[in-house]
């Protein structure tokens, strides 16, 4: 099923990116960039988080401090509070 009209994602190209790799992207915008694009119109950025949590299940919702997707999170929240401070700049 296409989740993405603007940039022809379908729901296997989500759950391909998060499933596939070894640290799966934690963030909407992580996926556009791990499929070589980016958001459009934004539509389809909660649809795309519902197949991300669908796909990392129960480690989705609460990582435990051995999960390697633990220490992705973490710098997501870095980078994240650390951007406004870099646009300002």
């Amino acid at each position: 099923m296409i989740v993405c009209s603007c940039n022809v994602l379908s729901d296997h190209d989500v759950r391909g990116v998060v499933t596939d790799t070894q640290q799966p992207p934690r963030t909407a915008g992580q996926v556009y960039g791990c499929l070589g694009c980016s958001a459009q119109c934004g539509r389809c950025a909660r649809t795309i988080r519902k197949i991300m949590d669908e796909a990392l299940g129960a480690c989705a919702k609460s990582c435990c401090a051995g999960c390697p997707h633990t220490a992705v999170a973490a710098d997501n929240t870095d980078s994240a509070e650390k951007a406004p401070l870099d646009e300002a700049a």
